[in-house]
C-alpha cells in the first residue's frame, strides 16, 4: 500500500514538474511583455510588473506591421491546415482499410519521413518552388505546409479510421452504398474528433514555423508573424526586450484559443463517437 503510494506520489511530482517546465517560460514571457524599462534593466527581476504597463505593445505594433504578418500566418496555416485534413482523410481510409504490402510499405514511409530534419529538404523544395515561380509567394508557403503536415496528418487519421467498426461500413454496403458514399457519409463524420484534432495540430505546426517561411519569402509584406519577431533583434544581437515579449506572446494567443475553443469539442466528440460504436 505504501509503495503504491509514492509511486503515485512519484507520477504527481513529475507531473507538476512538467507543468512548471511547461508553464513558467510562457509565465515568464508575459510578466516581461508588462514591464517598463527601467524593471527589465534590473539587476533584481521579479515574476510580477510593480509598474504594469502597454507601452511595450504600442511600441511593437509602431515598430513592425504585426497585423499584416499575423494575417499572413492565418492564411497560411489556416490553408494548409484544410488542404493537408481534405487530402490525408481518404489516403487514411485506403491504407486503414486495405492492408497489403504497399499499405505497410507506405506506412512505414510515413513514420521514416518524419525523421527528415529542414535542412535536408529545403534544397530540393526551393528548386521545385522556383520551377513553379512559387518563390516568395504564400501560395508556395502553404503548398510547403500541406506537403510538411501530410505525413503526421496521414498518421493520426489511420488511427482514428481503424477505431471506426467496420460492421458500420459492411451494412452501408448491404444497403447500396459505394465506397466513397460510404466514407462521406458513414465514416467521416465518426472521424469528426479526428479530423479536428489533426487540423488543429497542422494549424498550430504551421502558425509555428520559421524557417521555410525565413527561405521562401523575401518580400517583407509577405512575411509571416514567426519571420517578423526576428526584426525585434538587431544587427548586434542585442533585442529590443519589451516590445519582442509583447509581440511574442500575442503571437502564441490564437494557439491558446483554439485549444481552449476546441478542446471541449474534441472530448465530446471522441465520447459520443464511443458511444455511437
Amino acid at each position: 500500500m505504501r509503495t503504491g503510494k509514492a509511486a503515485r506520489g512519484g507520477q504527481y511530482l513529475a507531473l507538476l514538474a512538467y507543468l512548471a517546465f511547461l508553464a513558467l517560460p510562457f509565465l515568464w514571457l508575459v510578466s516581461t511583455a508588462f514591464k517598463p524599462p527601467r524593471e527589465l534593466a534590473s539587476l533584481n527581476p521579479t515574476w510580477i510588473p510593480k509598474d504594469p504597463t502597454l507601452a511595450n505593445f504600442r511600441q511593437a505594433f509602431d515598430e513592425q506591421p504585426l497585423l499584416r504578418a499575423a494575417g499572413n500566418s492565418l492564411l497560411a496555416a489556416g490553408a494548409a491546415a484544410v488542404i493537408a485534413v481534405l487530402v490525408a482523410t481518404p489516403m487514411a481510409y485506403v491504407l486503414a482499410r486495405h492492408r497489403t504490402r504497399l499499405s505497410r510499405a507506405a506506412s512505414g514511409w510515413v513514420v521514416v519521413s518524419q525523421a527528415f530534419p529542414f535542412v535536408l529538404v529545403i534544397i530540393p523544395l526551393f528548386l521545385v518552388l522556383k520551377n513553379l515561380r512559387l518563390i516568395d509567394s504564400v501560395a508556395g508557403l502553404i503548398a510547403v505546409y500541406v506537403v510538411w503536415a501530410l505525413p503526421f496528418a496521414l498518421w493520426m487519421l489511420v488511427g482514428y479510421v481503424r477505431a471506426v467498426p467496420v460492421q458500420l461500413e459492411e451494412a452501408a454496403a448491404v444497403d447500396g452504398a459505394g465506397r466513397l458514399r460510404t466514407l462521406v457519409s458513414v465514416t467521416a463524420p465518426l472521424l469528426g474528433p479526428g479530423i479536428v484534432a489533426t487540423g488543429l495540430f497542422a494549424f498550430v505546426t504551421a502558425w509555428n514555423e520559421f524557417f521555410f517561411a525565413l527561405v521562401l519569402l523575401k518580400t517583407p509584406e509577405k512575411q509571416t508573424l514567426p519571420v517578423v519577431l526576428t526584426h525585434f533583434i538587431g544587427a548586434e544581437g542585442v533585442a529590443d526586450l519589451g516590445p519582442l515579449a509583447a509581440a511574442a506572446f500575442l503571437a502564441t494567443l490564437p494557439s491558446l484559443v483554439v485549444f481552449a475553443v476546441v478542446q471541449r469539442r474534441i472530448t465530446g466528440g471522441l465520447v459520443a463517437g464511443a458511444v455511437k460504436s
